[in-house]
């Protein structure tokens, strides 16, 4: 597959990824009690009310049975079977026409209404047997929606004599009312219910929210901890941590120490390996300089071979020692660091009586093994120094971080020497190759410069400088 077109795709895959970034735990917590919690309240609401408006219903039904009775106790019947209603109404709502609540009285003949129903329709009643009783509603008239209650009885007539046989008038009584204060009573009662348990709610929202709050502190103090250990401002997570994290911690530390032990001695290996090979490719060498039995002819190959390897093994070692970005590493100062490599040269080239003079940040720290800072600035220090003519200029700035990132480096180093030409610049950074095979060295400085920096993702370029008209390398290293 060609690389340009598989790319593009890799680039989508990972913008598809970053979009469905899984929720984190606190809003998976409280998204999930959010929604029991509503759910939890919803069933309550509901079960409170269909349980308010069943009661109201029996209350309903109760205030309909009593009324029914008053009028039952209430009425008489003459000597000629024709009942008498009773003067005075049990509710003073029976006596207002319209008012909602009605009577009615139905028997043989007979048919009798409250003022409250005069001229209304109640076809839909019928009479019952003595002791039967029905409670019925809603039902859609004309009046509105009703519920009704209705019982049958059966009075005793007064007997006019004594050989008389004893006489009982039938009747239906029914109490009926409408729904609106039922409704109202429900409708009331729910916005109630609604308002105390959103009150409710929130309150328990807010403590919820509190509680995961304090139970993921642990967590984030893990994070800080961690987000302190990669900016090298301790060596381990230090702090006090749950039981439960206590066996991650404890497996974080130990990985921590675990690197840094191979680390150092992955690059002890390689200090050995370098002592190993040096030394028997320099007595290779000497004894070649040294041999009279052997032709110039043959020597001469020979030596440059040896040479060649002598650069080969110094270049890869230093490519290979170099640690490149890592995720535990300490903050090294530069500035102590920086004297300490400018005394040095200025003592091997004191011929050349070079200034060298300082502009670093305060605070400006390498967060990196402090053996690839030392090659990285000596390199760029000692190639200023052969190039100079008197001037020597390190900058140093610290770059803007990101959130819970360690920031990143601005180093720069500018000289007054002859500078370098755009089209030799990508020369001079290959391996071996010298700006001017009249000054010594092997070459190799500069693109060991290169290397490191690609270990650490960042970048070097090559340009003039503005201040004294020589080279001036700068090195970028990206917040991390």
């Amino acid at each position: 597959m060609d690389a340009g077109i598989a790319l593009p795709s890799l680039a989508a895959k990972t913008n598809d990824a970053a979009t469905r970034r899984p929720f984190s735990l606190a809003a998976r917590a409280a998204l999930t009690t959010g929604l029991v919690l509503a759910a939890f309240l919803g069933a309550i609401g509901w079960t409170l009310s269909r349980t308010y408006s069943a009661s109201e219903l029996n209350k309903l039904q109760d205030r309909l049975h009593d009324n029914v009775i008053s009028y039952i106790t209430g009425t008489d019947v003459r000597r000629d079977g024709k009942p008498l209603m009773p003067d005075t109404p049990p509710d003073p709502m029976f006596s207002r026409p319209g008012s909602g609540l009605y009577a009615v009285v139905l028997g043989d003949n007979f048919h009798w209404e409250s003022p409250s129903a005069l001229q209304r329709d109640f076809t839909f009643l019928h009479k019952l047997e003595p002791g039967q009783s029905q409670f019925v509603g809603p039902v859609d008239t004309e009046l509105g929606r009703l519920y009704y209650y209705s019982f049958g009885v059966a009075l005793d007539v007064p007997a006019s004599g004594r050989d008389q046989p004893p006489m009982a008038v039938p009747l239906t009584f029914t109490v009926a009312q409408t729904e609106d204060e039922l409704e109202g009573n429900t409708a009331v009662y729910r916005r109630s219910l609604v308002g105390w348990l959103a009150t409710l709610g929130v309150m328990l929202i807010v403590l919820q929210l509190m509680l995961l709050y304090w139970s993921l502190t642990p967590l984030r103090k893990v994070a800080s901890d961690m987000s302190r250990v990669e900016r090298g401002d301790t060596d381990h997570l230090d702090s006090q941590y749950p039981i439960e994290l206590t066996g991650l911690t404890e497996r974080i530390n130990a990985f921590i120490d675990s690197e840094r032990e191979q680390r150092t001695r992955y690059r002890n290996t390689l200090a050995d390996l370098a002592h190993s090979l040096k030394t028997p490719l320099a007595v290779i060498r000497s004894q070649l300089e040294a041999s009279a039995d052997i032709s110039t002819t043959a020597r001469l190959p020979v030596l440059d071979q040896v040479r060649r390897m002598d650069e080969l093994v110094a270049y890869q070692l230093a490519r290979a020692a170099t640690s490149g970005g890592q995720t535990f590493a300490s903050a090294v100062p530069i500035a102590g660091r920086a004297e300490d490599l400018v005394q040095s040269l200025e003592k091997v080239y004191a011929a050349k009586n070079v200034l060298c003079e300082f502009d670093i940040e305060d605070g400006a720290a390498f967060y990196g093994e402090q053996g690839d800072l030392l090659e990285l600035m000596g390199n760029l220090l000692e190639n200023a120094f052969k190039w100079a003519g008197h001037h020597v200029l390190l900058v140093v700035k610290v770059l803007p971080q990101g959130a819970r990132q360690r920031p990143g480096l601005l180093l720069s180093v500018e000289d007054d020497g002859p500078g370098i030409d755009e089209d030799k610049v990508e020369k001079i950074l290959q391996r071996g190759v010298r700006g001017d095979e009249r000054v010594q060295g092997h070459g190799i400085g500069l693109s060991i410069v290169q290397d490191i920096v690609r270990a650490y993702r960042g970048e070097l370029t090559v340009d003039r400088s503005a201040e004294f008209g020589g080279a001036r390398f700068s090195v970028t290293l990206p917040p991390n």
